[in-house]
């Protein structure tokens, strides 16, 4: 997913990423300011059957991958799981992409 996350950034023409650990998960966001938000993501033996993918809880991002993926459940507010025994290559390039451009598209729906 890593190598998603950059090639992602790359199509949307965001930059290169910063990639850090953030509550000790690693985590990914454009080096330009304003650009887009944090994509951060976690596994735990807790819950090993899935990967939750975190996005800011200030953001609408949450509300806009339940209605772009109604069958993959949500907080609605910050949180995306991820079942492992299913290919979502598609929501999560999708999920990276309003991430990585979250405030670029903001300002542009402002305008």
């Amino acid at each position: 997913m890593r190598a998603m996350f950059h090639d992602v950034a790359q199509a949307a023409d965001v930059g290169p990423l910063d990639e850090s650990l953030k509550w000790g998960h690693p985590a990914w966001r454009p080096r330009r300011a304003r650009m887009g938000s944090t994509l951060r993501l976690h596994w735990s033996e807790g819950s090993p059957k899935s990967l939750i993918a975190f996005v800011d809880c200030k953001t609408n991002l949450a509300q806009q991958m339940q209605t772009r993926f109604p069958e993959i459940p949500t907080d609605g507010r910050r949180e995306i799981r991820l079942a492992l025994d299913q290919d979502h290559a598609d929501a999560i390039w999708q999920l990276a992409y309003l991430t990585f451009t979250y405030h670029r598209a903001r300002q542009a729906a402002a305008r």
